[in-house]
């Protein structure tokens, strides 16, 4: 069989199966938006972005650990692996505090799943990789440094 033909049933299957999950209600679009209100990934600034997050005061914590490149060669694509190793992490949020709107990501996790996501975000110029972790209705945090020699925000 062709593996274009092969690829092309595949994704026709996939979408026809998301469809008839949302017809009969099963899956609701709205729920992948639920989360982080809109205000904080607006937000113009780190402290603004945390408040609107819930995040006034997050704690320091070296239960985080942020793998990200020291240089970034193209702040287009810049590779960042967070792992919490707090009991109960349900939030897992990534900030580039030199963006033009910080707040880059935020991952939700439920039931009692692994305190770890991997992401690509896009950079603006050198700045702070910041996670906010949310566990048991406290908010920790951690950061790292990493360059970046193209900008990928307009850079």
């Amino acid at each position: 069989m062709n593996a274009l033909r092969r690829n092309v049933l595949k994704g026709a299957a996939g979408a026809g199966t998301v469809a008839v999950a949302v017809a009969a209600g099963l899956l609701k679009p709205t729920q992948a938006l639920a989360g982080v209100p809109r205000s904080a990934f607006e937000a113009k600034s780190v402290g603004d972005a945390l408040k609107n997050m819930g995040a006034v005061s997050p704690a320091d914590s070296k239960d985080i650990t942020i793998k990200a490149p020291d240089i970034a060669e193209n702040g287009a694509v810049v590779p960042v692996e967070v792992t919490s190793n707090i009991p109960g992490t349900s939030a897992i949020a990534i900030l580039a505090e030199k963006n033009q709107t910080p707040l880059v990501a935020d991952f939700g996790l439920m039931g009692g799943a692994e305190g770890y996501i991997s992401t690509r975000i896009k950079m603006g110029q050198t700045s702070l990789v910041r996670a906010v972790i949310t566990a048991g209705g406290k908010s920790y945090t951690a950061a790292k440094e990493v360059k970046v020699t193209i900008g990928g925000c307009g850079g």
